[in-house]
């Protein structure tokens, strides 16, 4: 499920939910369902650094080394 920006046209909340494409959003503070689907801000920085280092941990197992700088590669070839 993709996860979308909105912002609600009565109470003006912005909140992000989790939509399938089946589903129809409403707003969690009144339950409106006048919505506007906005556009989402990209994370600069992941904020639980534990699921950060188990996804590059994880895709270094399977070989892409894409997101490591070269100082992080010549110390794990080492």
């Amino acid at each position: 499920m993709p996860l979308y920006v909105y912002n609600c046209h009565d109470c003006n909340a912005e909140f992000e939910l989790l939509v399938r494409s089946s589903d129809v959003p409403a707003c969690p503070s009144c339950g409106s369902e006048k919505l506007q689907q906005q556009v989402a801000k990209i994370c600069v920085e992941i904020k639980y650094p534990a699921i950060a280092k188990s996804w590059r941990r994880q895709a270094a197992k399977e070989g892409d080394l894409t997101n490591f700088s070269k100082k992080e590669l010549q110390t794990k070839k080492s």
